[in-house]
C-alpha cells in the first residue's frame, strides 16, 4: 500500500499543475476498479474513478495538488516524507486504496449505489476548481473529504475564510509633514481588524467559533514620486462570521478613514481592496450514519474515535453546503505537518487508515 502513496509523492502536483499526477491516478483506479470500474481526467483536470452505475452515490474527494517546496521522498523510522504525505496525497491515495479493498470484498457490488473518487485540482490554490466543478456532476448522499484527520480521528467541520487584499498610495512628499503616510494606513488596517477580531472573541473560549486573523504579507515602496504600501490579511471565519461581513467590516472602515483629519497636511492616500477565496464555515453532526461507520470501523481496528473540529477550510466548505448530506473529513497524518518541511506520515497509520475506510465503504454499501 505504502509504495503507491510513495510513487505519487514522487509526481510534482503544485496547484494548476496536477496533470502527471492526474494520468498517473486514473491508470491507477483503471488498474485497480477492473472491469467494474472507469476513470478519467474529466474537464476541471480532475482525477476520478467510479464503481458501479446506480442512482445513489458516496463520494470520496481528495486532492492531489501541493503547496510549493521540496521535501525529499524517503523512508526514516517507519515514516514516508514527501510532499504531500499529509495534505493530500495520502488521504487521496487511501481513498483509492479502501475503494480498491472494498470492492473486492463485496463480491457481486450492489447495484443501487456508485462509489465515486475524485482527486480535485487547486485546492491549495484557494480556488477550489475541482471541487467547484465536481459539485456540479454529482449529487452525494453521502461525502468523505481526503484531509488529515489521523486515522482515529473523524473531522465534522471546517472554518470558513477570507483573504483580504489591500494597497495603500500617496503622492511622494517630505517625511517632516504631519499626518499619516500609506504604510501607517495598512497597519491602521491590520490593527483594526485584529482588534474587531479581539472583541468578537471576547466570550468564546473555542477556536472554532472565533474569527482567528492572521497577517500574510505586508510591504512598502517609494519610488520618489508615490509611496505605497500593501499588506495581505486572512480571516478564519465561524458559522455566525459570514465573509460578507468582513467586507462590510472594511468598507465600513474605509469610510472612517477618509474623513478629514486635523493637521493632517500629507498627500491624500488612495486604497484599492480586494476580496479571495470566501468560504462559510461548515459543520456536520456527528450523529449521521457516516459518522457512526468510522466510529464503529476505528473502534473494529482497535483505536479510540476522536471527533475533531479544524480551524483551517479546505474544499469541506465548498461541497457541504451544496449537498446537504452527511459528510466528515478523514485521512492519515498529522495536520500540523502540513506545509512544513518535515511533512510525514507513519507507514502503520496510513495502512490502518486504509482498513478503517474500507470498513466504513463495506459498511455503507453493502
Amino acid at each position: 500500500m505504502i509504495e503507491f502513496l510513495e510513487q505519487c509523492l514522487r509526481i510534482p502536483s503544485l496547484s494548476g499543475q496536477e496533470g502527471a499526477v492526474a494520468q498517473f491516478l486514473v491508470d491507477e483506479m483503471q488498474r485497480r476498479f477492473g472491469p467494474r470500474g472507469r476513470a478519467f481526467v474529466d474537464a476541471a483536470g480532475n482525477a476520478v474513478g467510479i464503481i458501479g452505475d446506480g442512482p445513489r452515490q458516496l463520494v470520496l474527494l481528495g486532492h492531489m495538488d501541493t503547496v510549493g517546496g521540496d521535501v525529499p521522498v524517503r523512508y526514516e523510522d517507519d515514516r514516508l516524507y514527501g510532499r504531500g504525505a499529509v495534505d493530500a496525497k495520502g488521504p487521496l491515495c487511501t481513498f483509492i486504496l479502501a475503494a480498491e479493498r472494498a470492492a473486492a470484498a463485496v463480491g457481486e457490488w450492489p447495484g443501487e449505489w456508485q462509489l465515486i473518487v475524485v482527486g480535485a485540482t487547486e485546492e491549495e490554490a484557494a480556488s477550489s476548481k475541482g471541487a467547484r466543478f465536481a459539485v456540479t456532476q454529482y449529487k452525494a448522499e453521502l461525502c468523505v473529504i481526503g484531509e488529515p484527520s489521523a486515522s482515529d480521528g473523524i473531522t465534522l467541520g471546517y472554518k470558513g475564510r477570507i483573504l483580504i487584499s489591500a494597497r495603500f498610495e500617496q503622492d511622494s512628499q517630505h517625511t517632516a509633514l504631519p499626518g499619516a503616510n500609506a504604510s501607517e494606513e495598512a497597519v491602521g488596517l491590520w490593527n483594526a481588524l485584529a482588534a474587531h477580531a479581539a472583541a468578537f472573541n471576547a466570550d468564546k473560549p473555542k477556536a472554532f467559533d472565533q474569527i482567528l486573523p492572521s497577517l500574510r504579507k505586508i510591504q512598502s515602496g517609494d519610488d520618489g514620486l508615490r509611496e505605497w504600501c500593501e499588506i495581505v490579511a486572512a480571516l478564519r471565519l465561524p458559522p455566525d462570521f459570514a465573509p460578507d461581513a468582513a467586507q462590510s467590516f472594511v468598507a465600513a472602515w474605509e469610510e472612517e478613514r477618509r474623513k478629514p483629519r486635523a493637521g493632517d497636511l500629507r498627500s491624500p492616500i488612495r486604497a484599492e481592496y480586494a476580496f479571495r477565496g470566501p468560504e462559510h464555515a461548515w459543520r456536520s453532526p456527528k450523529d449521521t450514519t457516516l459518522a457512526r461507520a468510522f466510529v464503529d470501523a476505528i473502534r473494529a481496528e482497535g483505536a479510540r474515535p476522536a471527533f475533531k473540529h479544524k480551524t483551517g477550510t479546505a474544499d469541506f466548505n465548498v461541497v457541504g453546503p451544496v449537498w446537504g448530506c452527511p459528510i466528515v473529513a478523514y485521512g492519515p497524518g498529522d495536520s500540523t505537518l502540513d506545509h512544513t518541511p518535515h511533512e510525514n506520515v507513519p507507514v502503520a497509520e496510513f495502512e490502518r487508515a486504509v482498513r478503517v475506510l474500507e470498513r466504513v465503504l463495506r459498511a455503507t454499501i453493502a
